[in-house]
Order: C-alpha cells, then sequence, then structure tokens
C-alpha cells in the first residue's frame, strides 16, 4: 500500500488521538498487518502503527514514473482527491452508509469559489478570528 496523502501520521492506536509514533510522506509504502474497523495496522521500515484506511492506497504511488509505470500509477483523478484526504473509496463508502442523505449540496459546495474580498467580508462580518 502508498501513502496518498502529502503527509501521514503512524500512530501508537488506532485513533487520530493516538500517539504519533512517526510521520511517512506521499507515496511511502507501507505492509499491512491487520485491520481493525476503518484502521489499518502497518509496518513502514520496520516500524509498527496505525494508519486510517482514507490515507492509503492499495496502488503503489511512483514519484517519478517511467512509461512502464503510467500504466500502474494512480491516475490524476485520485491524486487530486488524495490531496484532499478523501478518496474515491472513502467517499463510496460513505455514501452506501448513508443513503439517505442528499449529496446534491456537498457536490455543489465542491465546485463554489471565493474571491479573496468575499473570504474577507466573511470574516470580518462573522467576527472570526485570523489565524
Amino acid at each position: 500500500m502508498s501513502v496518498q496523502v502529502r503527509l501521514a501520521q503512524l500512530r501508537s492506536t488506532p485513533s487520530f488521538l493516538g500517539q504519533v509514533v512517526a510521520d511517512l510522506a506521499y507515496g511511502a509504502r507501507v505492509l499491512r498487518v491487520r485491520s481493525e474497523g476503518d484502521w489499518l495496522q502497518v509496518r513502514s521500515d520496520g516500524q509498527y502503527g496505525w494508519m486510517h484506511q482514507s490515507a492509503l492506497t492499495p496502488k503503489e504511488i511512483i514519484l517519478n514514473p517511467s512509461a512502464q509505470d503510467v500504466e500502474r500509477a494512480a491516475n490524476s483523478t485520485e491524486i487530486a482527491l488524495a490531496g484532499k484526504g478523501f478518496n474515491a473509496e472513502v467517499e463510496k463508502q460513505y455514501r452506501q452508509r448513508h443513503q439517505q442523505a442528499d449529496f446534491a449540496w456537498v457536490d455543489r459546495a465542491e465546485t463554489l469559489q471565493s474571491t479573496t474580498a468575499q473570504i474577507a467580508r466573511f470574516v470580518t462580518q462573522g467576527s472570526l478570528n485570523k489565524v
């Protein structure tokens, strides 16, 4: 399996609250040991830990592919989704588990764009703190 997000955290327990034992970069290879719900225990460079399945893909990610590698590498859609920390498989599972939900507004929201001025007005009117 490959890490499909920019930076993935290997954790001591199958929880987002688990202590981070290592950071793995995009494209790093891991070996799946076992699973517990949406969490996978993996091994990377002799180190064991837990990662959420959404951070991983079964495909091998090759950062500088040759012509032969292109056929088996992740496609641009998968890479774009991975950069958001969400992949097509995770979305499909979520939609299957929540079939009663109407995703039309979510799909529409993903296409919306805001100008810098609109964002600044939103922050000001909402009394939000700038970080």
